[in-house]
């Protein structure tokens, strides 16, 4: 159900006019706000996890800092790192600068939401890319708000406690101390009635016709077995925002036999294995007439 943001700090998220929150989704961000826990977000690549604590910090009227994990992320990135090649250059050079260490220091993404003076939303996204000893390098810091910086001396600590959404595709598993330590949830893939209130969220006005007819070629395609790649929500709003641009109808939508594969099928088959099983499957259906 989408509820719209009346601009109101009621401290809870409620969604927004942008977002089709699940009640089940809803209370598992207040859940987690309350426990003052990470939320640990999991689901298909496309389901909105990104998306949410965007909106989560919309809703809250917070601002939102964003960690994006690659392969080669460390946790220690996130808290600060020490430049000692800069340091060692501008002593050779004779710099002033080259006296304090903290000119050398720069500052991570945890020591900007711990800094802040206000609550702000922090995203740790795709958290599962990184090494496997990454969510337990940051275990220490996540439960107390806090982290020591040896070179200067100093213990960095929250002011205010930030709302971490921690997403994750499950591309690996994730340790269970830092498991233990998280609200989790996961996010399902909508049903046909929540896609028609996403699709309505960003084409309004849509014709149900067309509406209908796409969506059951689209679940179809989802339901495919020996499909590699499921396409997701991100995927048919785009198809269906290419439908609309090429000014399709639901009568345009209709397979002559021909082809198994639907108008437009870019936007939805990403890799050649998934196209070349439609075709299969066409020229099978042929076959058989």
């Amino acid at each position: 159900m989408t509820t719209k943001n009346t601009g109101q700090n009621t401290g809870r998220f409620e969604g927004t006019a942008d977002y089709v929150a699940t009640d089940d989704l809803k209370i598992a961000v207040n859940a987690a706000v309350a426990l003052e826990r990470p939320l640990l977000v999991k689901g298909e690549p496309g389901t909105g996890k990104t998306e949410l604590a965007r909106q989560v910090a919309t809703s809250l009227g917070a601002r939102m800092i964003e960690w994006n994990i690659k392969s080669t992320t460390r946790a220690q990135q996130g808290l600060y790192e020490y430049d000692a090649v800069s340091r060692l250059r501008d002593s050779q050079l004779g710099e002033e600068r080259v006296h304090d260490v903290a000119n050398y220091i720069k500052r991570g993404k945890l020591w900007e939401a711990f800094e802040a003076d206000e609550r702000v939303v922090l995203l740790i996204d795709e958290i599962d890319k990184a090494d496997i000893e990454f969510p337990n390098d940051l275990l220490q810091e996540l439960d107390k708000m806090e982290f020591h910086v040896y070179e200067t001396g100093q213990t960095v600590r929250a002011i205010k406690r930030p709302i971490i959404i921690i997403t994750s595709n499950n591309e690996k598993e994730l340790p269970d101390a830092f498991l233990r330590r998280c609200f989790f949830h996961y996010i399902s893939f909508p049903d046909t009635d929540t896609m028609r209130k996403i699709v309505e969220v960003h084409h309004p006005g849509i014709k149900d016709a067309l509406l209908t007819t796409a969506l059951t070629q689209f679940y179809d395609i989802r339901d495919q077995a020996g499909l590699k790649k499921k396409p997701s929500t991100s995927e048919v709003l785009d198809w269906l925002k290419l439908l609309l641009a090429e000014d399709m109808s639901a009568e345009d939508l209709k397979r002559d036999g021909a082809s198994a594969l639907p108008k437009l099928h870019g936007a939805l088959l990403k890799n050649e294995q998934d196209v070349h099983l439609f075709e299969r499957l066409a020229f099978m259906a042929r076959g058989q007439r």
